[in-house]
Formats: C-alpha cells, structure tokens, sequence
C-alpha cells in the first residue's frame, strides 16, 4: 500500500473529528460518538496514481475521503477491469468490506491527490462493543451504500453501450458539473481507456463515441475535464 501516514496533531490538517462530520455515513452520529472515533483516527494522503487498497486484500480499515477523487474498478471474469464508481468527497471507501470482515471485493486507486481519513478496523469494532449507539447510527449509512454499488453493477453489465455513456455523464455533471465554458463543465480529466473501463466496453468504442459527440456538439473533451453542451440530447440517449 501506498500513501504516507500523518496524524493531524502533527501536520495541522482539520482534526478528523471535523472530517468525519462532512462523511454521509458518519454524520448521522452524534458528537460524542464522533469524538470517540476520531481518538482512533489518522490522516492519509494518496498521489495521483496511489492505490489505496486492492481486490481480495484484508480489509483492515475504513476509509472516508475528504478532498480528491477516487476510482472504484474491479477484476471481471474475462480480465477485464471496470470502474465501478468514482468517489469523491465525504465518501466512504471500503466500509462495507471492513463491517462484514471480507477482502475488498474491487480496488481503489487516487485518480488525482486525496486525503482520507482511516480507521483500522480493529480499534473500530473496539469501539462498537464498547459503544452500541455507533452501530444504529452506521447502520443506514452503509445499506445506502450497498444499492448504490448493486445498482451501479447492473447499469454496466445490460443494455446498448451509448446509453451507458450518456447516463455516466448526466451523473458526473449532476454531481460535479458547473455553469461555465458554454455548457455544463466537469472537472474530471479521465482518459479513454477510464471511461471504457467505467462503461464496460472497449478503447476503440469509447473513442467513436466521444469523437462523434464532440462533432455533434453533445459532449466536448478537454484537457481537464468534459463539457456536456446539450443535456437534452443526452438525456434523451439516457433514456434508450
């Protein structure tokens, strides 16, 4: 694993119990439980690139990121990966693994610089037994997760592969897109060969789509990110 440990006690980042409040899944707790989770906390921070954990590894900790982006991808049958999520965030990474006491069951990797807070799994469940008051406050957090991921495995496995494409973009422009350049910006600079993986298909289809919709004037590629410039018609090809 990759990464470099820092408590924020010595590097002046936002104390975790700060940064778990910000986390979905943690915000439902109340502060006291909070305070108890952060005592057991500490701070990561992933480069570009980094791998934060990998399929079928331990999964000795939770993780809850706080700035960057993150990919989710997973190992097919036919060795093929598939990016099953980009988290962004206030997102958890690895919780639901770390709950049940299984291996990772997909890999994550920094797809640009990331911070997370991590808590190893051990001193978390230190803290359930001694505390059961976290666990109805974890509960919702963690089933919302689980759809969201089941959910997020179905729309890539059926169905024709331009309406793949054009609901990622709707989704990735609903959560990150902004008012600007003519259209609808998303700040995610993600190569071909990311945006097949996310898809479930291949480079050279990803690059005929993308080609075509940028001359369509649908979605235009950009050094650092995308423009939706007709939300319309790819709510309309959303749809098919």
């Amino acid at each position: 694993m990759t990464g470099v440990m820092r408590r924020d006690t010595l590097t002046g980042m936002p104390a975790a119990e700060d940064l778990l409040r910000t986390t979905p899944i943690f915000s439902r707790l109340s502060p006291d439980d909070r305070r108890k989770i952060a005592a057991v906390a500490a701070v990561r921070e992933f480069a570009r690139g980094d791998t934060i954990f990998e399929q079928e590894t331990p999964s000795d900790a939770f993780y809850a990121i706080t700035s960057g982006r993150v990919k989710i991808f997973k190992m097919m049958p036919n060795g093929k990966d598939v990016i099953l999520e980009v988290f962004g965030p206030g997102d958890p990474l690895g919780a639901v693994a770390a709950y049940v006491g299984r291996p990772f069951p997909a890999s994550a990797s920094a797809i640009e610089d990331t911070t997370c807070v991590v808590i190893p799994r051990d001193d978390f469940f230190r803290l359930l037994e001694q505390h059961p008051s976290l666990v109805r406050g974890l509960l919702l957090g963690f089933t919302t997760r689980i759809v969201e991921l089941t959910n997020r495995l179905a729309e890539l496995t059926g169905g024709r592969i331009e309406p793949r494409f054009a609901r990622l973009f709707t989704k990735l422009a609903a959560e990150m897109g902004r008012a600007e350049r003519g259209g609808t910006f998303i700040p995610l600079p993600l190569s071909r060969q990311e945006l097949a993986d996310m898809t479930g298909t291949t480079t050279e289809t990803c690059i005929r789509i993308m080609s075509r919709w940028g001359k369509e004037n649908i979605v235009r590629t950009e050094r650092d990110g995308f423009v939706v410039l007709s939300p319309p018609e790819l709510a309309d090809l959303a749809r098919e």
